[in-house]
This record gives C-alpha cells, sequence and structure tokens, in this order.
C-alpha cells in the first residue's frame, strides 16, 4: 500500500485555544459581576453615580451617567452576556480547538479546507462580537441560551454548516477505515444542534434588530424547553464527550476502557437525551402528558450518563497513580465526575418530589454550574494543558502553576455550587411554610431573599477563586509558548486508504459496518435525536386540545405590547417568572385579585413566553392590579424606596427615556398578518389614540397618587418648555401598562389550587 505524506494543521487549533482563554475570562469575569451583582445591586450605581447619599459612587449625587448608560450594565444584559460568553465563546471555542486537532489525528489527514477551517473561525468569532454588543445594547429575544437575534442566528447557522461541510469533507478523504468513538459526538452533536438551533430560532423579522418567535405560550415554552435542555446535551455534553474519549485516554497512555459500553453510550445518550426537556417545565401550563413523558426519559437518562462517566474513569484503571503527578489527568477526573454528578442530580430534579422544592430555586443553578465550572471548565483546562506543551513542543513551563490552577478551580467549584444548594432547599422549604391559621410564615417575599444574602457572597468567593485559577492557567500557557516552538504544519505519513465493498463483510458486525459507513452512521444519529422531538412537540403544536382556549383572554393593547418589548429589553425575565404553578403556597402568595394557578390558554398571545426558570423576584403573573401604578413607578426608579433589602438594580433611564412608537402599528400588522394575533383593522389604525388614553389614564393615576412626582414633572416642564417630554410619551408608562395587565383577563375571587 502507497504510502502518503501530508500534515496537520496546527495553526487553526491554535487560533481557537487563544479564543477560548481569553472568552473564558470574559466570561468568568461577567459571572463574577452578576454574581456580586445579587448581593451588592448598586454596583451600576457605584461606577455611574447615584442621588443616594447612603452608598458610595465615584460620582455621587449625580444620576446622569447610570441614565446615559441606558441599562447596558443591568444585571438582566449582564446574566444573557455571562451565560452565552461561556457556553458559545469559552466551551465552543474549546470544543472547536479539540476537535480540529482530534480529526486530523484520528482520519489521518489534514482538514478538508485551511480556507474553511478560517472562515468558520472567524464567522464563531464574529457572532461572539456581535452577542456582546446587542445584548449591552438590550437587543434580544429573551429565549434563554437562545437570546440572539435573528441575524446572528443566521451567522450561527452559516458557521455551524461550515463545520459540518469541514468535518465531512475531512472524513471523506481519511486514510483511516472506521471512525473512532469520538467522531461519533462528533457527528452527532453536528446534526442535534442543527436540528434544535433552526427549529428553536423560527421567528417572523419586524426589523433588522426585532422579531417575534413563531411559536407563542405553551408551545413556545416545549420549544424552548426542548432545545435548551439540549443545548446542555449537544453542545455542552456530547462534543465534550468526544473530548474525553480522545483526550483522556491520550492523556493517561491508556485504550478507552470498553469499546462495547461506549457504543451503548453513544446510542442511549443521544436517544434518550432529546426527551428529557419537558422535565424543566413541571407543573406548568404544559400538558401534563409531556411533563411525564419529560420525567420518564429523564431518569432513564441516568444509565447512559453514568455508563460514560465509568467509561471515562475506568479507562484509567491501573494508571491511578499518573493521576498524583499529572495535572491534566486531575482535571480529566474531576471533570469526569462532576459530569457524573450532574447527570445524576438533573434527573432528580426533573421527578416531581424534588421539582416542587427544587424549581425556580439557587439550586437548579447551583446545578448547572457543576455541570458548567466541573464538567465543560475543567475538560476545557485539561485539552489546553495537554495541546499547548505538545503544539510549542516544549514541557509546560510549571506544573506547580497548573496544580495551583486546579485546586483553585476545585474549591471555586465547592465554594460556588454548595452554597447555592443550600440556598435553594433555603429558597424552597420558606417558600411553602404555612401559620397553623393558613397564613403564609413569610409573607413578604424579601425575606426569603435576606435570607440567602450569606450564600451569594460565598458564591463570589467560589467564583473568585474559579477566575484566579483561569488567569493562573493564562500566565502559564504564555510562559510555555515564549519558551517553545510552535510548529504550524505538522509533517505525518500513512498508507492510502483502499477500496472495499459499502455492504456488510461476512462476519462483520453491524456497528463496525456503520463505523466505516460515515453517511449511514449521521443518519441514524439524526432519527435518534428527531424521534423524540417529533413525538413530544409536533402534537402539542397541532392538537388543539393541549391548549384550551380561553374567551376571556385579550390580546395586548399597542402599549402593553411596547411594555412587553421593554420588559424582554432589559432581561427582566432573568429575575421574575410568569407561571404561577398549581401549588396552595404560590396561589396564596401570587393570587393577585383573580386567585387562579396560571392556565395553558393565558398565553396565547405571548410571543415568545416569558415564563422563566428563576425566582430572585416574585411571580409576576398575577401582577395587574395588586399595586397602584405610582408604586411600580417609584419601583423602578430607586426599589429600595418601595422595598427596603431589595436587590433588584435601577432603572432611571425608563422614566427619562421617550418611547419609540415608530414601529408600533408595524408591530400590530406583523402579530395580525403573520402570527394570526385577532387584531382589527380599526384597533391598528387607531393605535395612537389608544395608547394615548391609556398613558393619560395611568399618568392621572400616579399624579393622584404622588404629589411629589407630579411636582418633580412640572418643575421639569417649566425648567425644559418646549423640549418637555410628557410622562404619558415615556419608557416607564408602557412598562407599567404591561405589568398591570398581566393576570387581569381571569376574573374570579375563589382560591382554586390543583395537583397537575
Amino acid at each position: 500500500m502507497e504510502t502518503q505524506k501530508f500534515s496537520y494543521d496546527n495553526s487553526i487549533v491554535r487560533a481557537f485555544l487563544i479564543a477560548t482563554m481569553a472568552f473564558g475570562l470574559v466570561g468568568f469575569l461577567l459571572g463574577l459581576i452578576a454574581a456580586l451583582m445579587l448581593f451588592y445591586p448598586e454596583l451600576p450605581e457605584f461606577f455611574f453615580g447615584t442621588d443616594d447619599t447612603t452608598i458610595a459612587s465615584l460620582r455621587s449625587g449625580d444620576m446622569s451617567g447610570l441614565i446615559s448608560s441606558h441599562g447596558a450594565f443591568g444585571f438582566g444584559r449582564i446574566r444573557m452576556l455571562h451565560t452565552s460568553a461561556v457556553i458559545f465563546a469559552f466551551v465552543g471555542n474549546s470544543i472547536f480547538a479539540g476537535a480540529y486537532y482530534s480529526l486530523q489525528r484520528l482520519l489521518k489527514t489534514r482538514m478538508w479546507s485551511d480556507t474553511v477551517s478560517w472562515l468558520h473561525f472567524w464567522t464563531w468569532q464574529i457572532m461572539i462580537v456581535s452577542v456582546v454588543i446587542t445584548f449591552l445594547m438590550g437587543i434580544n429575544t429573551s429565549k434563554e441560551y437562545a437570546e440572539h437575534e435573528w441575524p446572528i442566528d443566521i451567522l450561527i447557522t452559516i458557521s455551524w454548516v461550515l463545520f459540518g461541510v469541514n468535518m465531512f469533507g475531512t472524513i471523506a478523504k481519511r486514510r483511516v477505515r472506521h471512525l473512532y468513538v469520538a467522531i461519533w459526538f462528533y457527528l452527532g452533536t453536528w446534526v442535534a444542534v442543527a436540528m434544535l438551533h433552526i427549529f428553536n430560532n423560527l421567528e417572523i423579522p419586524l426589523t433588522m434588530w426585532k422579531s417575534y418567535s413563531i411559536y407563542s405560550g405553551v408551545k413556545d415554552a416545549l420549544v424552548q424547553w426542548w432545545y435548551g435542555h439540549n443545548a446542555v446535551a449537544f453542545f455542552l455534553t456530547t462534543p465534550v464527550l468526544g473530548l474525553m474519549y480522545y483526550f483522556l485516554p491520550k492523556a493517561a497512555d491508556r485504550p478507552v476502557f470498553s469499546y462495547k459500553l461506549s457504543i451503548i453510550h453513544f446510542w442511549s445518550l443521544i436517544f434518550v437525551y432529546i426527551w428529557a426537556g419537558p422535565h424543566h417545565l413541571q407543573y406548568t401550563s404544559l400538558p401534563a402528558w409531556a411533563q411525564a413523558v419529560g420525567t420518564g426519559f429523564s431518569i432513564m437518562l441516568i444509565a447512559p450518563s453514568w455508563g460514560g462517566m465509568l467509561n471515562g474513569l475506568l479507562t484509567l484503571r491501573g494508571s491511578w497513580d499518573k493521576v498524583r503527578e499529572n495535572p491534566i489527568l486531575k482535571f480529566f477526573v474531576v471533570a469526569v465526575t462532576c459530569y457524573g454528578m450532574a447527570t445524576f442530580e438533573g434527573p432528580l430534579l426533573a421527578t416531581k418530589t424534588l421539582n416542587k422544592i427544587g424549581h425556580f430555586t439557587d439550586w437548579v443553578i447551583g446545578h448547572v454550574h457543576l455541570g458548567a465550572l466541573g464538567w465543560n471548565g475543567f475538560m476545557a483546562f485539561g485539552v489546553i494543558y495537554y495541546l499547548v506543551p505538545v503544539m510549542w513542543r516544549t514541557k509546560l513551563y510549571s506544573t506547580k502553576m497548573a496544580n495551583w490552577h486546579f485546586w483553585l478551580g476545585t474549591f471555586g467549584i465547592i465554594f460556588y455550587a454548595v452554597p447555592l444548594y443550600i440556598a435553594g432547599f433555603t429558597q424552597g422549604l420558606m417558600w411553602k411554610q404555612f401559620n397553623p391559621d393558613g397564613t403564609l410564615v413569610y409573607k413578604n417575599w424579601l425575606d426569603t431573599v435576606t435570607a440567602i444574602l450569606p450564600y451569594y457572597r460565598m458564591r463570589f468567593v467560589g467564583g473568585l477563586f474559579y477566575i484566579s485559577g483561569a488567569i493562573l492557567m493564562v500566565v502559564n500557557v504564555i510562559l510555555t509558548a515564549k519558551q517553545g516552538s510552535f510548529l504550524k504544519d505538522v509533517p505525518a505519513e500513512a498508507p492510502a486508504l483502499a477500496k472495499t465493498i459499502k455492504g456488510r463483510k461476512q462476519g462483520e458486525s453491524f456497528h463496525l459496518w456503520l463505523e466505516r459507513t460515515p453517511l449511514y452512521l449521521t443518519i441514524g444519529a439524526f432519527i435518534a435525536v428527531a424521534i423524540g422531538g417529533a413525538i413530544e412537540i409536533l402534537p402539542t403544536i397541532f392538537v388543539k386540545n393541549n391548549v384550551p382556549t380561553i374567551s376571556a383572554v385579550k390580546p395586548y393593547s399597542p402599549l402593553e405590547l411596547e411594555g412587553r418589548d421593554i420588559y424582554i429589553r432589559e432581561g427582566c425575565n432573568a429575575c421574575h417568572s410568569q407561571m404561577i404553578r398549581p401549588f396552595r403556597d404560590e396561589v396564596v402568595r401570587f393570587n393577585g385579585k383573580n386567585g387562579q394557578y396560571s392556565k395553558a390558554g393565558e398565553f396565547v398571545y405571548d410571543h415568545p413566553f416569558l415564563w422563566g426558570s428563576k425566582r430572585t423576584g416574585p411571580d409576576l403573573q398575577r401582577e395587574g392590579g395588586v399595586r397602584p401604578d405610582s408604586w411600580h413607578f417609584k419601583h423602578m426608579y430607586n426599589p429600595r424606596s418601595t422595598s427596603a433589602g431589595s436587590i433588584m438594580p435601577r432603572y432611571p433611564w425608563l422614566i427619562t427615556s421617550t418611547l419609540d412608537r415608530s414601529l408600533t402599528k408595524a408591530k400590530l400588522e406583523l402579530m395580525k398578518n403573520s402570527l394570526d394575533v385577532p387584531y382589527t383593522k380599526a384597533q391598528i389604525d387607531s393605535a395612537d389614540s389608544w395608547m394615548n388614553n391609556q398613558a393619560a389614564a395611568i399618568v392621572k393615576n400616579i399624579y393622584s397618587e404622588a404629589a411629589d412626582v407630579k411636582d418633580q414633572f412640572a418643575k421639569q416642564q417649566q425648567t425644559q418648555g418646549a423640549s418637555f417630554v410628557p410622562l404619558e410619551k415615556r419608557e416607564i408608562t408602557a412598562l407599567i401598562s404591561y405589568l398591570q395587565r398581566l393576570g387581569t383577563d381571569i376574573k374570579t375571587t375563589e382560591v382554586k389550587t390543583a395537583s397537575n
């Protein structure tokens, strides 16, 4: 057989490695800032200025800086930036670095196209920068892990297709007959993420940077969490498992423990994982059958997940002495252990018994970070420590620094996750406590917030440990690269791949045949991941009985629709849910004037849904009419003036900014013509007067309830003259109209609970 000479491309791997480390630090810093703001909400005021004399500020007595920021550094936007930076920038770039390195070695060939490799790299980085800019500007869709607006969604699609084309092209020109298990996971990842991304991000564009989901309410929630859970499954798990199957045996210099277990792990994992999304919607308005299916498959998920964990850990049999000396293996061992812990805890949280306590609490945040910091972070660190000395042809500059990084990171995970578990248990139990007379023990929501602030501070310390370790790693990598010599093109040689029959050979097992037929393997993976999604989603979308209509529920008024868009822009759904579950404590606590848990038919005009996944603040589904308009006005200006001890940030720019009405009619027309929201032509034509009348009524209430606000605006009008913008025309009025609408369509005084 002819031996062919070729070279591996290390330059693209280096580019993705640099991006991984740079964006990793950015993502960790954003997470640290978000964690700090949860017990020090005045952080933006410290930098931009405040009129609150009780708070230290660099610009004391002056609110203009905070107002001029227009919320760019508000908690809602920082949180979105943090999650996207960690998921797509840090983990995403680490996956591509490891995949580009391992694909070439496993297939004994250079990547199919250097040009496509670099197009993939730059489109992905441009996407990340675009996300940073748009999120800071408040441009987002509110859909968790998929907040990017439609042009960025298209850019992600293009970049993902480029990666797929390059991967499939490389497989086509391989010099190895059978595909190794790591490549199965890369292929499964590619088809699943493509499917999830496209279907979840189907939206109708209004402008270049504004769109509305084609799904509404219950349907949107199901599609989003089918995507959201499986973004964890097929972006944060399966490709990282591919890295585990390549780099852990390489670092340990041992073969994978079990080939048969690898087969079972791969196919069972990708088939079962896709069904589990509805467990994020337990006790909500989602049809009960979908919730039950999600729970069942979530529990089944323990088996394949632990099969993969055991396959990884048992690969180290006979090599545990190396773990003591090799920091790379230390990172891998803790990463795989965290994977096992998180994938055991997740199914437990999916059970209705624990979900009723854990959902909406910090328990879930702790669970997520066990996976993100432990599994994803430590796998990425291990891959970086493995690749840098190899690619720069030298030894790691300092093993001691790497060990310090390991221990800082490990203690960081412990100090981050454990306090959040305790906080979550505390929240879940405090919310449900009743006095003997049937009243809530902790009726004031802030009692449950202030009780967990010490754990938030501990979480911040854990974040400091973790980012300190990452900084040590970057220093170590830079010094390693300086003492070494980077080899851009690595010479290699291998015999050409001989032609063979496409069908199964005599005595060849089915899976061995599948491993040498990438097309059929990919089709099989697509079928495995598509079945669950189709069975769960299609009936919910197309069978009317799954979302019963309520005749009293009407579309939002133009002003309310604008207020809802402001609510989304500011990321309010990061802290407030809009889903009252059928529990006695929730119905009593959040009953407003209606005494009802949330019904599926209430959300039919919500494009997108806003059920939320965390209650830092109280649920708002029944907020309408509970508090006067002036309370909301003052609460947005300074939450601590109405709610002592609140950790909500201030939103003064909503009071000073003029509401942009230029697109209101276009929004109504899009809702009517593209999304079947029953606005009439007369309503659309009279949108301006409709908004004026509703705004005037709200301002009248504010002025009658708060004389100080009336006097303040009267003085502004005298000072500003013709340039004065009436309160009726400002953003705060639109937001108040939306908040006062929530939950008012259902009229009843009877308190009802139910078992879902």
